[in-house]
């Protein structure tokens, strides 16, 4: 086995790793509503989100041909270099992704992998290496722009959709309409999971067909090998399987207390909005996307909303680029100082290393479905009346089902 070739396996390892990253750390957009109303159990819920996601992969592959051909100069690099910024812009990624679900902090994990991209491309080649703007390609349209409109937009449509189905249905039965509210999360949550997969899953996609590419076992021209789609889809359905209960529990509850119409109105606001941005190849982030529509049901409802903690994740996100893209720009850096083949185990082991800390540090305070619902601070929430998908068993009490 050549050098080079074990290198460009090392770089699919490694994404398929971060993509698995990115659905533990992304399936709060989904679901944390859901599970914060008591519309579906914890497990039921990431079951059902990773399976979406596994669907959702397979719809679409704009999103990858934008990640793929539309951050990095293929003209200015090739081979085993491209292959070595390829691999420290996802080790950026996913110590950043580790990171931010440490704190429960939903940042964006396409944010996360671009900055880690962007910041080993400068290290390697410059400023010029980066397609800044191409015509309607390049990171400005298609990555920053979208960064700064997407939760904005969310939120304001969520907010006027709060507002409606709270003027619509004033003066109905609760009981009523909180069972309907909580079917219709069901499916809003589906949604956005299946929406999730066309979107995130493609990044990683993307990833692999660009070493592909530099390896020279592809042209940039070629349609998307379907293994490459396949194992893209594992990754991330296992990942949102596992559950990122940490930022379950910061989206479900640390932002606005959550009730039923709002969740509603939070999840089909992001569908839509992460659907069209899949239909036009934006590399939308969905965190973004699912904070802002659930920032926007506290603003419509005139609910209370925690700006502290909308303030952490809103400098989370600021950094989220740079910080990556110094990671990225370092292991890129480390690598090549070394040289080759030695370069790159270097860097993984540092990988391995650090993320086994990390980990190890999220164990002093763990969270799962035990107390996903209970935001620090705060007394746990009684046992919700069981309706929609749970009303054929008995609802369980918030300490049961730990995991």
């Amino acid at each position: 086995m050549s050098a080079e070739l074990l290198v460009l396996l090392i770089v699919i390892v490694t994404a398929l790793a971060f993509d698995f990253t990115n659905g533990f750390h992304d399936t709060a957009n989904a679901m944390a509503t859901s599970i914060a109303t008591g519309a579906l159990k914890p497990r039921v819920a990431v079951a059902l989100s990773g399976l979406l996601n596994l669907v959702g992969a397979f719809l679409s592959v704009s999103v990858a041909a934008t990640v793929a051909k539309g951050i990095v100069q293929l003209d200015d690099v090739g081979g085993q270099d491209l292959l070595i910024i390829v691999f420290a812009g996802l080790v950026g990624g996913i110590l950043w992704n580790l990171l931010t679900w440490l704190f429960g902090l939903p940042s964006s994990s396409s944010h996360a992998l671009f900055g880690g991209l962007i910041g080993a491309t400068i290290a390697a080649l410059g400023f010029s290496g980066v397609v800044w703007a191409s015509g309607s390609q390049g990171v400005l349209v298609k990555i920053v722009i979208p960064a700064l409109l997407a939760p904005v937009i969310a939120a304001m449509v969520s907010a006027l959709g709060t507002f409606l189905v709270y003027r619509i249905t004033r003066g109905t039965e609760h009981a009523k309409t909180e069972q309907g509210f909580r079917w219709g999360q069901i499916g809003s949550a589906s949604l956005v999971s299946l929406a999730h997969g066309t979107n995130d899953a493609q990044k990683t996609m993307g990833v692999i067909f660009l070493a592909l590419v530099a390896y020279g076992s592809v042209d940039a021209d070629d349609h998307l090998p379907l293994w490459v789609m396949a194992s893209c889809a594992v990754a991330i359905a296992l990942g949102t399987y596992l559950g990122g209960w940490r930022i379950i529990r910061t989206l479900g509850k640390g932002l606005v207390e959550i009730e039923s119409p709002q969740g509603l109105a939070a999840e089909s606001t992001s569908a839509a909005i992460i659907l069209t941005s899949a239909h036009f190849g934006l590399p939308l982030s969905t965190t973004q996307t699912a904070t802002g529509a659930i920032l926007g049901t506290g603003i419509g409802k005139g609910a209370e909303v925690r700006w502290g903690v909308m303030g952490r994740m809103a400098v989370t996100w600021m950094l989220t680029l740079p910080a990556a893209g110094v990671v990225g720009a370092i292991c890129w850096a480390i690598a090549h100082l070394i040289g080759g083949l030695p370069g790159v185990l270097v860097v993984f082991a540092l990988l391995i290393g650090l993320s086994l800390t990390i980990y190890l540090r999220s164990r002093r305070d763990p969270v799962g479905t035990h107390n996903v619902n209970e935001w620090p601070g705060e007394q746990a929430a009684p046992p919700v009346p069981p309706s929609g998908p749970a009303a054929d068993a008995e609802q369980p009490r918030v300490d049961q089902n730990h995991g």
